[in-house]
């Protein structure tokens, strides 16, 4: 073992075992393909870097030399087709291990990589395609998707390479043959190789006054991650970490390639389309998984399984995010595993602010503490520090020096940067508050993202599309507590002149919506209302929603939300995995 990680991290920690000193060690040329993943190919081929399986039962492990090899010869490909630093490439992968060397050989390239999820109809891709100037699409086989795409890109009009992995298909160049015939790697060099500063990764994410933002991270983005891996994930070098995530989540490279790589740790992926809390389960069993992250939607279909059939004693460590954790989630699975399950909060724009670090005392219930990567603050709305025991903004203070694993800002929108980013603050739009231990407690969020069994769901986004159907006057979309997936999707509707509230339209509404966006945004809960609560100013007021949905039994009760017409909650009828993250 190289103990990689030294080399980027300076740390003192007491005879407790808490930190007491941290600094990131951040050379002036960073490139985690070339100064990680190669030189464990070198100096250690047979490490095992990835094992990976799917529901057909196909296996496959592949080491670190494997991981540069197959890099390379995607890299030189690329470059074939004339990919070059600064070109934007999508990737719509799911968990294939194709991602990884894609993702590898457009670090090596210099290109900026764009995950996005297989769920993306042809509007979300068509807004992507036209809002990051994609000139190439790296796709799955799997499902419409690539038909999708295919119609995205005849809208844009725009010149845009298409490429398959897996699977030919007419009129797409195929992954497989394109790397066999690959010639050598050329690694870039002056101008033409990635610095520190360019652009490596951007990813998308929901917001509530908008379209989805572009979030742009830099080449010194992996290091930010090594505390994940490190002091949260706490994994074993000669283990596996599993955290259940698809590629085209953010969550994805927190738990599945940088912090755990640059710890020479190997990662568990299980390529699957429907999630099965047994077969999750049975996985983690037979296939010796040692350390274990999932959203805390997963933990809640895994409790209500009988754990006693399962021998889990392989589990070392288990960490839990992407919502706010119920604490019976925590005592159930505490006594059943015997492991306290360690929470963290992070953001798209940054790695883990607040965490539950494996050596801290775990509160049920609490994030933790800030980061030591972190200067962490709560600040009232007047940019002050709140006392404990009172809410205020979850903020970073940053300096001149650029934090590794913060964003550099938002693709094209300077003023939407300068809206979160100002006054020495990055402002994080969440709630919390903090106890006289320094522990923070979640409250909620500023801009009302919805977070519906780990996918983070903008209103702006679905009432876009309900807003497109002619039955639809106003409408404002909530979220409502659900204990299973956190949050369901609510639809508040007023209705056009003409039209009468059915139970018909309703389901109309809800399809139109699960097939004119990503079906996970649809809304479960839909009410007819004669208007909607605004503020002087016209401003819909969502809180006012709330309050009169949890007053009325909207959600799992099935109450109707104004006294008049009921709502429809059409829970897992289609078998749809449960997991965004």
């Amino acid at each position: 073992m190289l103990n990689l990680h030294r080399q980027y991290l300076r740390e003192e920690f007491d005879k407790q075992g808490n930190i007491t000193n941290f600094e990131f060690q951040v050379p002036d040329s960073f490139n985690f393909a070339y100064d990680v993943v190669d030189l464990l190919g070198r100096e250690e081929p047979g490490r095992r870097a990835m094992f990976w399986c799917n529901e057909a039962g196909e296996k496959t492990e592949f080491t670190f030399a494997d991981f540069s090899q197959k890099s390379d010869q995607c890299a030189a490909w690329f470059q074939s087709l004339g990919i070059r630093k600064g070109d934007r490439v999508m990737l719509i992968l799911k968990r294939h291990y194709q991602f990884w060397f894609t993702i590898l050989a457009l670090h090596k390239i210099g290109a900026v990589a764009i995950p996005a999820t297989n769920q993306l109809l042809t509007k979300d891709l068509l807004y992507r395609l036209r809002a990051a100037d994609i000139s190439t699409v790296v796709c799955t086989p799997d499902g419409d998707v690539s038909n999708y795409v295919e119609q995205a890109i005849g809208e844009y009009g725009q010149p845009v390479r298409k490429i398959m992995v897996r699977q030919a298909k007419p009129g797409w160049l195929l992954m497989e043959d394109g790397m066999a015939q690959s010639g050598p790697f050329v690694r870039p060099d002056g101008a033409d190789a990635p610095a520190n500063s360019d652009m490596m990764l951007l990813y998308f994410t929901s917001g509530t006054t908008g379209m989805p933002k572009m979030v742009c991270h830099d080449f010194t983005y992996p290091i930010g991650h090594l505390p994940t891996a490190k002091y949260w994930h706490k994994v074993d070098p000669d283990g596996l970490h599993l955290t259940v995530a698809e590629t085209g989540w953010a969550k994805s490279v927190w738990g599945k390639l940088y912090g755990q790589w640059m710890m020479e740790a190997g990662i568990y992926v299980f390529d699957y389309d429907r999630f099965s809390a047994s077969v999750l389960l049975r996985k983690i069993q037979d296939d010796h998984i040692t350390t274990f992250c999932a959203p805390p939607t997963i933990y809640r279909f895994l409790i209500k399984e009988d754990l006693t059939r399962y021998d889990l004693s392989g589990l070392q460590h288990c960490t839990i995010a992407g919502e706010a954790l119920n604490p019976e989630v925590y005592e159930r699975f505490l006594r059943a595993t015997g492991l306290q399950l360690k929470e963290g909060y992070g953001q798209t724009e940054m790695t883990l602010a607040v965490v539950t670090n494996y050596w801290m005392a775990t509160k049920p219930g609490s994030m933790g503490r800030p980061s030591p990567a972190y200067k962490v603050v709560l600040l009232d709305e007047n940019g002050k520090p709140v006392p404990p025991g009172q809410s205020g903004e979850i903020c970073i203070r940053v300096g001149e020096q650029k934090i590794p694993g913060m964003f550099t800002g938002y693709h094209k929108d300077p003023a939407l940067t300068g809206q979160v980013w100002h006054d020495g603050y990055y402002h994080t739009g969440d709630l919390a508050w903090q106890d006289e231990e320094g522990y923070f407690w979640f409250v909620g969020r500023f801009d009302d993202i919805i977070k519906s069994s780990g996918y983070r769901i903008g209103p702006f986004e679905v009432e876009s599309v309900l807003m497109e159907h002619p039955a639809v006057l106003e409408c404002a979309i909530t979220g409502e507590p659900d204990p299973v997936r956190g949050q369901l999707v609510k639809a508040t509707v007023v209705l056009a002149r003409g039209y009468e509230p059915t139970e018909e339209l309703k389901a109309e509404l809800q399809n139109y919506v699960k097939t004119h966006t990503a079906p996970y945004k649809y809304p479960r809960i839909l009410v007819f209302v004669p208007e909607l609560p605004k503020t002087i100013s016209g401003k819909i007021r969502r809180v006012e929603i709330r309050q009169s949905g949890r007053q009325n039994g909207s959600g799992d009760s099935g109450g109707n939300g104004n006294g008049k017409s009921g709502c429809i909650d059409n829970s897992d009828a289609d078998g749809r995995p449960m997991a965004g993250q």
